[in-house]
Formats: C-alpha cells, structure tokens, sequence
C-alpha cells in the first residue's frame, strides 16, 4: 500500500495559553499542502521492517514517528501483524510544515486498512494524539480552526483553493521547544487575525526569516508568514509566480498550487 502523507502551514497562529502540565493551548487554522508529500509504502511481511531514504531526518529509525505509531497502534490492536515499511522523506525536517506528524497520521491510516481495525477517523485522531499536536489533523487532511494544543478541530471552508503557494525554507534549524519559551518570554499576547505569534520570538532570532517573508510580500504575495514554530516562510499568491528559485537559490523552495483534494491510497 502506497501514501503520500502530505504537509500543512498554519494561516495565522495565536498562542492562548499554557497548561499546567506544559502544553501551550492555540489557536489557527492547519491548511493541508497536498502537493508536497512524502512517499510511505507498507505492505503485510513476515518480519518487521523500517528503512528512510530521500532528505535526512535527524533521529533514529526506532524515534522515528512512523515507528512510534506502529508500536502504539500494535500495543493496542494485537492483531496488526509485521509489516514492511519504506519512507521517502520529501518534506524537509523540522521544517513548521508537519512532515513527521503526517508520516505518523498516514501510518495509523493504513495499518486501519491492512489490518481491517474498523476504526473512524475519530478513533484514529484520538490514537494518534499521543504522538503530537498536529498529527490528528492530518487524519482528517482538510482545512480545520485548531484549538486546544491542536486536537480540536473544526473544519472550516476553504477561502484559499483559488491561490497558489510558495514555500520557502532556508538551512536553518529552529527548536520548537525553544521557541515555545521565547513566547512564554513575552508575556500574555494579543490576537492578531491572521498574524503568527511565533514570528515575535523567531524572527529577531533569524532575521532571515523575516527577510524572506518581506521578499515575497515584494514579489506580489497577497499573505505571507511564518508556518508553525518555522524555519518554513510561504505566500499565498493569487496568480503562478515565476523564477521564484532565482530568489531563494539557496533555500529549499516549493512553488504548487492549492490542490484541492489529497491523494488517495493505492
């Protein structure tokens, strides 16, 4: 069985609060890329197998999300049997766009299938909240307002399919540990429809950043920001634009349209 986990940005972000227990609750919008995704192939074998290939992810195969969620799930459902798993990784790592939380929602999805669990999309977001904030969105895969730490979710209509998207993520690694405490350096902050409250704490940090999001309200973007915690700045733009790599010739850059239905499973 062949998917093809995809990414997200975040159209605007706002951090409301922190838990006792250390998770920050926000606000936004998850919008799914559906364009720009990786490649997981998982098929019934009679041992238990797991190799990446494509960009490298900095952790090891048994941290790896899709590892963790085979695990969790089998926990759960002994009848999941060995199965053999190739990643291609072509979302780049901690990156704001949601890659490994997708590889790990795409997981859950097919081992539902291989496996004949039975289980509704619910049940799968409820399985994989565990793993991380953003993974039960990518169950559902269509443009939800997020609250809480991420898990509830409310699917919104789809203002944006008529654009087209550039993202731009240069060589620069950004913890999002450490930019959930320079939020929390801030104080209580004020909601700005549409604006990403990480940008306070990231961008005087990495000024590139900041530079790359002016670059392309430059060139004719109609919103532009920062995608999660970052390193990843895109634009929405509301026609094709051109030579954009000529901008960003360093940078891993993907210019796509807003593609307005995910990949099925083949």
């Amino acid at each position: 069985m062949r998917l093809y986990p995809n990414c997200k940005v975040n159209i605007g972000l706002h951090v409301t609060g922190k838990r006792p227990d250390g998770y920050h609750t926000l606000d936004t919008i998850f919008y799914p890329i559906y364009n720009l995704s990786d490649i997981l192939d998982i098929d019934h074998a009679p041992t238990l197998s797991f190799s990446c290939d494509g960009i490298a992810v900095d952790c090891n195969s048994d941290d790896n999300l899709v590892m963790r969620c085979y695990r969790l799930m089998q926990q759960r459902y002994p009848q999941i049997g060995p199965v053999a798993i190739r990643l291609t990784k072509r979302i780049p790592f901690g990156a704001g766009l949601g890659g490994g939380s997708s590889d790990a929602a795409h997981t859950a999805l097919a081992l539902n299938l291989l496996f004949n669990l039975g289980l509704s999309r619910e049940q799968l977001a409820a399985e994989v909240e565990p793993l991380g904030a953003d993974c039960p969105f990518f169950i559902y895969n269509v443009p939800c307002h997020a609250t809480g730490t991420g898990e509830i979710l409310t699917p919104v209509e789809d203002e944006w399919k008529h654009l087209y998207i550039v993202l731009v993520k240069p060589d620069i690694a950004i913890s999002t540990r450490e930019a959930y405490a320079g939020i929390d350096s801030l104080g209580n902050l004020i909601f700005r429809p549409g604006f990403n409250d990480f940008e306070l704490s990231v961008f005087p940090q990495h000024p590139r950043l900041e530079l790359i999001k002016q670059t392309l309200l430059d060139h004719g973007a109609v919103y532009a920001s920062l995608s999660g915690s970052g390193a990843t700045v895109f634009g929405l733009f509301s026609s094709p634009i051109t030579d954009i790599n000529s901008l960003f010739a360093d940078c891993f850059v993907c210019a796509t349209t807003l593609s307005p239905q995910p990949h099925a499973a083949v």
